[in-house]
């Protein structure tokens, strides 16, 4: 595989096919309307959707989004649940080496989240695994109801468990900027989680930083994807919609979708390469 192009202000949208499963999909990174520098980044190659969101400052985060991204993308599609969790596992004890080696001129450690999906096979089934180690989120929207996927590190939502906030309240708290995993940012040992679910026809993923997260709702958000005839629609109207509500942090989107044919068969790693 060549070395993977990383998104980064810009929008783009394609078609992949991996051993006859065909993933559409669409992504969108935006500065925004307050932030000086764009440090959210995104990946999309065959079988493998990420968003990632750097932290650190200014070229610190950059780098640091970039480097998790270019590591992930040598994640292997196709495999058991088992050992995609596994390979991931691997991947980002590496992309927490590479970004421990920057160096920052405020003195921040650079550091950056992760969230994204990579296409398994289990039982002869495509599904998807997903994975985030901090506040990148990752959604299924299917039958008309948006689901988070992924459950955020972060301390508003430790409080939210602990039933100290309401989720309405985590929204809006003062705290909701801090998050209690990251690749690099001075952390010890990169600890991720992982969910699997069916690569079903006709449902949507979405990987997004708290960019979206932050400005729009969870009802707001199932409303555009709701209206969106396809993912291009609906990643621009996201990061539209963010910004239309201030977009006081950098916006990125990665919506995507499977066709499945007749009868799935094996997803074919060497498809992807």
């Amino acid at each position: 595989m060549d070395e993977p192009k990383i998104l980064r202000d810009e929008a783009l949208t394609g078609r992949d096919e991996v051993g006859g499963v065909v993933v559409d999909w669409s992504v969108v990174c935006h500065v925004g309307r307050v932030r000086e520098a764009n440090e959210d980044a995104a990946l999309a190659v065959p079988g493998r959707y990420i968003v990632a969101d750097g932290m650190g400052g200014h070229d610190s985060g950059e780098l640091a989004s970039e480097a998790a991204l270019l590591t992930l993308a040598e994640a292997p599609v196709g495999e058991s649940f088992a050992d995609t969790r596994r390979d991931i596992g691997e991947l980002l004890e590496q992309a927490q080496d590479r970004i421990g080696e920057f160096g920052t001129e405020t003195g921040r450690r650079a550091g950056t989240t992760a969230t994204g999906v990579v296409l398994a096979l289990d039982d002869g089934v495509p599904n998807w695994v997903a994975f985030n180690i901090g506040d990148s989120r990752t959604y299924l929207y299917s039958a008309g109801e948006l689901r988070q996927v992924s459950v955020d590190h972060s301390q508003v939502q430790e409080l939210v468990d602990a039933g100290y906030l309401t989720p309405e309240q985590a929204r809006i708290d003062p705290r909701r900027n801090v998050i209690t995993r990251a690749l690099g940012a001075g952390m010890a040992v990169p600890v991720a989680d992982y969910f699997a679910f069916e690569a079903a026809d006709g449902d949507v993923v979405l990987l997004c930083s708290d960019g979206l997260d932050g400005e729009l709702n969870d009802d707001e958000i199932a409303v555009i994807l709701e209206a969106s005839p396809d993912n291009e629609v609906a990643a621009a109207a996201l990061v539209e919609a963010a910004l239309e509500s201030g977009a006081h942090d950098n916006v990125t989107v990665a919506v995507l979708s499977v066709s499945l044919p007749a009868e799935p068969g094996a997803v074919d790693e060497t498809a992807s390469q």
